[in-house]
């Protein structure tokens, strides 16, 4: 495609970011050319936030419901796995599977609640009340 053929639709990530693209110039010769994004990539896009979303307010009732800690609410929002969260905070993955048990979450120490909360971008009482500020 040529520079001018690079597209330029709309979406929810376009105030956001931009996506490098390739592209041809008026000689022929690839060149890099910004894009606000592509209609059909966009709707992807939207959906799995969607989907996220929803699952994320699943999460939440289940803390609610005391089924699981908060942890379980943050690593939902922030597109985390337990290995991701592991190699953030330095707990062992079975360490972590435990945090997520009400129970023991709410025996965590400061200095432990604070390395998840560091991992999350959030403050120790946002973690507690799962309060979600945006960056």
């Amino acid at each position: 495609m040529t520079k001018e053929e690079v597209p330029q639709d709309n979406s929810s990530l376009s105030n956001i970011s931009r996506e490098v693209s390739y592209a041809t110039d008026k000689d022929g010769k690839y060149t890099t050319a910004l894009s606000k994004g592509w209609d059909v990539k966009s709707s992807a896009l939207d959906l799995v936030w969607k989907e996220t979303i929803e699952k994320a307010a699943e999460c939440r009732q289940k803390v609610l419901n005391n089924q699981a800690s908060p942890l379980l609410f943050f690593m939902e929002i922030k597109m985390m796995d337990i290995s991701l969260l592991s190699s953030y905070t330095g707990f062992w993955k079975w360490r972590i599977k435990r945090h997520l048990i009400p129970s023991v979450f709410n025996k965590l120490s400061q200095k432990k609640l604070q390395r998840y909360a560091d991992a999350f971008n959030v403050t120790i009482a946002d973690l507690k009340s799962m309060n979600v500020h945006e960056d």
